[in-house]
């Protein structure tokens, strides 16, 4: 027996008494983006804070303009011990439409689903359910060994569902606080209910809201159309201009620290089985968009995007109107990966817009914010020691993914606090996150607890 194996043992002795704690954690209605619940999201705090004090962390609620941060600190076994960051949010989004909650919202329980045992309820998988796994694992060790592995700073905020608009000042004020040797995130998914997966890389995200006006006010169209320029045309034609006929984006400099997927990584997202056909089918798509020659894994994954999100102008209510709208907007994203840079993208695509606006007509810009892509060197040795942990526990081994999607507090860790960030996640496609009748699958919680076990113990050296 080594010494991981009874520290194992402990966290399945603890399960019953660990989804109390989870059952008491989810009862409060911590949703951050209605201010009626500013008292909850504060209990929710300070339950944390209470329950870190019972396992030998120096907690503290810590105010913001906002909801509050919850921070902890815990010495490891030796005072050389690597350091981990570990974040998670005690927030949940609203529970709206009640009426098609299966169950009440605020009072989780286990059920049945398909066969498997599920915990219900909001926030048992985003992300308090996933929070506490790592927190659980901590109290088995230390009720086996007296210590942990590891140093150990929790980071809990109150205000991810919100978009986190305290994050950034807290992590600028407290920046050598919360330095760490790397930082854990526990708000990600597995590939399967079998197959763990750790996110190597995050996509980031650009966001534009971009305006054409031209004349100084709304034109018959009769009277003069095929004189007067249209904004709605002019704007289409920009946005028509994103992409060439391969689907690579057309903005100059766009594909500068844009680096090739390492083809044994791209071999082994063959070996999950997804193909355009699963991929696309599912919404009621055949033909795959974006670079072509390329698959859906590496295109959601692996490749940066440009994607128009919305456009209006002009007349758009019930009946005719024939007007020449006097200005036409939309909104754009890009994701990025490797290391494109934020604001190079953003002004590319600035400049994109203005060489191509008629002399007379002139354009307004708003920004929707701006991260960079996150990628862990697929040699890290941080990486490899977690997968290696998460394959040990679950039936297959863990794989190594992308994601299409941002998480910016992986980047502000990155550029603000010069951290590596592992994600690791326990979480499922089906698991109905910010809908109705949210759940968590009880091995998730279970296995996702034995799973930090053993990766702070693989991390310890």
């Amino acid at each position: 027996m080594t010494s991981i194996d009874p520290v194992l043992a402990r966290a399945d002795q603890n399960l019953a008494s660990s989804l109390d704690r989870m059952f008491a954690l989810c009862r409060i209605k911590s949703i951050s983006t209605d201010m009626a619940y500013r008292t909850e999201c504060r209990a929710a705090a300070q339950w944390l804070v209470d329950y870190l004090g019972t396992l030998g962390f120096t907690a503290s609620v810590r105010d913001t303009e906002g909801h509050p941060m919850v921070v902890g600190h815990h010495p490891g076994a030796t005072e050389n011990a690597p350091h981990v960051l570990f974040y998670g949010h005690y927030d949940v989004q609203p529970v709206d439409p009640l009426n098609l909650w299966d169950f009440d919202p605020f009072e989780p329980a286990i059920r049945e689903q398909g066969g498997r045992k599920v915990i219900t309820g909001r926030g048992t998988s985003d992300d308090k359910g996933q929070l506490l796994t790592f927190v659980e694992a901590c109290r088995a060790y230390k009720e086996v060994h007296g210590a942990l592995p590891v140093r150990v700073t929790v980071l809990f905020e109150g205000e991810e569902e919100s978009g986190s608009p305290s994050l950034k000042p807290f992590l600028e004020a407290n920046a050598a606080e919360l330095k760490a040797d790397f930082a854990l995130i526990c708000d990600t998914s597995m590939w399967d209910s079998e197959t763990p997966a750790i996110s190597a890389g995050l996509r980031g995200l650009v966001g534009e809201e971009v305006t054409i006006k031209a004349a100084d006010r709304d034109l018959h169209s009769g009277y003069f159309g095929g004189a007067a320029a249209n904004p709605i045309h002019i704007l289409s034609d920009i946005l028509a201009g994103l992409h060439d006929e391969t689907g690579r984006v057309t903005l100059e400099g766009f594909y500068e620290g844009v680096e090739e997927t390492p083809s044994q990584i791209k071999a082994s997202w063959e070996t999950l089985g997804m193909t355009t056909g699963k991929f696309l089918g599912a919404i009621g798509l055949s033909v795959p968009s974006g670079e072509a020659g390329r698959s859906v894994m590496e295109l959601t994954w692996a490749r940066p995007t440009a994607e128009v999100n919305g456009i209006w102008g002009g007349y758009t209510g019930e009946g005719f109107k024939t007007v020449i709208p006097a200005e036409a907007s939309a909104k754009v994203s890009f994701r990025l990966v490797g290391k494109q840079d934020p604001d190079k993208v953003r002004a590319a695509f600035r400049s994109h817009v203005q060489s191509r606006l008629p002399s007379d007509c002139r354009v307004e810009f708003h920004k929707h914010g701006g991260s960079p892509a996150i990628q862990l060197p697929y040699d890290s040795a941080l990486l490899n020691k977690a997968k290696n942990a998460l394959s040990d526990e679950w039936p297959k081994p863990a794989v190594m993914i992308g994601m299409g999607g941002s998480i910016p507090i992986a980047g502000d860790f990155q550029k603000m606090l010069g951290m590596e960030t592992l994600l690791v996640g326990f979480a499922l496609a089906d698991d109905r996150i910010h809908s109705p009748n949210e759940k968590y699958n009880l091995d998730s919680f279970h296995k996702g607890i034995r799973s930090w076990i053993r990766i702070i113990d693989a991390v310890r050296s």
